[in-house]
């Protein structure tokens, strides 16, 4: 098929990219359904006079229905998406550049999913479910599964499917509360990704910006410490990965802390660990519970990050973890290797 894709984007790529651009119509209203022509033309940034001509095409075809409330795929236009993906996947050439990051970052494995979060918000359902049928993939009896906190893990878990007739399955936050947003801090997700499966779950009350003999004091808890115990021996630990400058300022650090991970060279963040653009270590948060010898140990970590706004802070975050699996977008991808390029 590869041979194939190549020959034709060579012969005959205007239709090519007339099949890409359809295809990015019909996945937008998918995961927008029921939309409205004007919202459809802005989330694209295409003209209204070319979207209803698409429109029209797909509703030819029995693609989409329109009702009072806006447009939505029909069945026969989902199996059309869900078709196409592997196709459009290796017409993008994600296969290769799949390829290129995970040998150049030294990861596990990584899955590239076509688009841009900072261009179209809709490739963050995207992501999210190709995060979610990995992590599906992986989960066993007995499997204890670790997860931070974050919007980008929030999707992964809502895009989960009920998972049943696993046995003593356990999942427990990787890190305390963050923030006001209770819906996206690690306890309240664990607890929403145990539910989907059956599963049990714990929850770890520690907030950030303790002091360390605050933190001390928590950690010698009895539930804490239990809690603590399980995310080391964890077989899976999911988590986002954030740029230093925007987390730092999401978790209220202090100017002079700022200024002190500007001035080490601070890219991007995980776990609570601020690292530079090497990969290396050169900060973390009062609150870590995961130390980074037994990031090591742990079977499957699954990062999922995305937007090339982000590129940057992946490869510092990502940089050989031999035992990482990335889940991220094609902005972000194709931005990594234009960094890795420069550097080489």
């Amino acid at each position: 098929m590869h041979d194939v894709l190549k020959i034709a984007q060579k012969i005959v790529p205007e239709y090519v990219e007339i099949l890409l651009k359809r295809y990015d119509i019909l996945r937008t209203i998918y995961y927008n359904q029921p939309i409205g022509r004007r919202t459809l033309s802005n989330n694209l940034g295409l003209g209204e006079r070319i979207v209803r001509t698409e429109i029209s095409f797909f509703k030819e075809q029995n693609l989409i229905e329109i009702n009072t409330p806006g447009m939505n795929v029909t069945k026969e236009g989902e199996e059309i998406i869900n078709k196409l993906k592997d196709f459009v996947h290796e017409l993008k050439g994600l296969s290769e550049i799949e390829k290129y990051i995970r040998e150049k970052l030294g990861l596990k494995n990584i899955i590239v999913v076509p688009g841009n979060v900072d261009e179209d918000v809709t490739v963050f359902t995207e992501l999210g479910k190709a995060a979610a049928l990995y992590l599906k993939e992986l989960i066993k009896d007995n499997s204890i599964i670790a997860i931070t906190g974050g919007s980008t893990i929030k999707e992964v878990i809502d895009n989960m499917p009920k998972v049943n007739n696993l046995n003593n399955v356990l999942v427990v936050p990787a890190r305390g509360g963050m923030g006001s947003s209770v819906e996206t801090q690690a306890n309240s997700l664990a607890a929403s990704l145990a539910k989907k499966m059956g599963a049990s779950y714990k929850l770890l009350h520690i907030p950030d910006n303790l002091s360390n003999n605050a933190l001390s004091a928590m950690l010698n808890e009895g539930d804490v410490k239990e809690i603590v115990k399980n995310i080391m021996i964890s077989n899976i630990l999911i988590y986002g990965i954030g740029r230093a400058d925007k987390m730092a300022e999401r978790r209220g650090l202090s100017t002079e802390k700022l200024d002190e991970l500007k001035f080490k060279g601070a890219v991007g963040e995980a776990f609570g660990y601020y690292f530079n653009a090497d990969g290396q270590i050169i900060c973390s948060t009062s609150t870590i519970v995961v130390d980074s010898e037994s990031l090591k140990n742990i079977e499957n970590l699954i990062a999922v990050a995305a937007g090339k706004n982000k590129a940057e802070a992946i490869i510092s975050a990502e940089k050989n973890l031999s035992n990482s699996t990335l889940i991220t977008d094609e902005g972000a991808a194709r931005e990594i290797i234009n960094i890795i390029s420069k550097k080489e």
